[in-house]
């Protein structure tokens, strides 16, 4: 028996001595992506099916050991269509998960405007108090609105099941769009750059559409769906209560007012440089001395 524990140490310290320094890096990569693997698919319908390729599996392999001719056949034919199969059914979840990727911190933000002029400050601030009245309006006589702001993550799809309007945003332009019984007001609008770019949009529904409050209405609804694949700020009026909400990140905030949603779109798109928080003035002047010195 000691020989045997003995036998044992052994192998264990020899395997531990054999381990260098990139195998523990390698180790640690795999944690993360079965963790990051695991997180993506927890309560999704990925995991029951994760569940039954796994059972699948251990059936052809305890088949496979008695020598079951046909089953071993059979499960190989099942390995080598195994991968495309994988990608067929798990298509929404890579989906997703490329896209968490690819709109990750370690990509470059791009911004909804070039900060770095003045006139790109004047816009996006007159964009933001523009959706913030809007909002306001709409909202004191709970008309329905949707509004998808784009940011990193272009929303081409989405673009077109709308009509291309292509306009400077105005309040005006925000209440005729969602007044009721219009052609597009049942729609979203997609904001691009800073212009209403479309509007009588369709947004995708949410992959976890059972464990939505049941008081949310369709345009909620819309608004988490699209906040999950996309990297989006989504603005929700209620047409039953009035209160509007942002949905961003898969995860919807309600009761903002105009002030509060004013500031919440300001910290989110307006990222501003050294140069860009000096008054105006100031940086016209130091302007017109480099074109002098030019």
């Amino acid at each position: 028996m000691l020989y045997y524990l003995s036998d044992i140490w052994n192998s264990l310290v020899s395997v531990f001595r054999s381990i260098t320094f990139i195998d523990i890096l390698d180790i640690l990569f795999l944690a993360v992506i079965l963790y990051w693997v695991i997180k993506l698919v927890h309560e999704t319908r990925a995991e029951q099916l994760i569940k039954g390729v796994m059972v699948l599996a251990a059936v052809l392999f305890l088949l496979n050991q008695f020598e079951f001719k046909a089953m071993k056949v059979i499960g190989e034919m099942v390995i080598n269509v195994g991968l495309l199969a994988f990608i067929v059914m798990f298509q929404p979840e890579l989906r997703r998960a490329l896209e968490k990727v690819g709109r990750s911190k370690m990509m470059k933000p791009i911004q909804l405007f070039d900060t770095s002029f003045p006139e790109a400050q004047d816009k996006e601030n007159y964009a933001v108090e523009q959706i913030g009245l809007a909002c306001e309006k709409l909202s004191r006589t709970a008309t329905g609105a949707l509004i998808v702001i784009e940011r990193q993550t272009k929303l081409g799809e989405q673009i077109e099941t709308g009509t291309i309007i292509n306009a400077i945003p105005s309040e005006e332009l925000f209440r005729n769009i969602f007044f009721p019984n219009t052609p597009l007001h049942d729609g979203a609008v997609i904001m691009r750059d800073g212009m209403i770019h479309a509007a009588g949009c369709f947004l995708p529904k949410p992959s976890k559409e059972e464990l939505i409050n049941k008081e949310l209405g369709s345009r909620h609804r819309a608004a988490i769906g699209m906040s999950e694949v996309s990297d989006a700020i989504i603005i929700v009026v209620s047409e039953e209560t009035g209160m509007i909400s942002i949905a961003e990140n898969g995860s919807l905030e309600r009761g903002f007012d105009r002030e509060k949603l004013c500031t919440y779109l300001r910290n989110k798109l307006i990222t501003e440089t050294p140069d860009s928080k000096k008054p105006k003035k100031q940086r016209a002047n130091r302007g017109k001395k480099g074109g002098e010195q030019e």
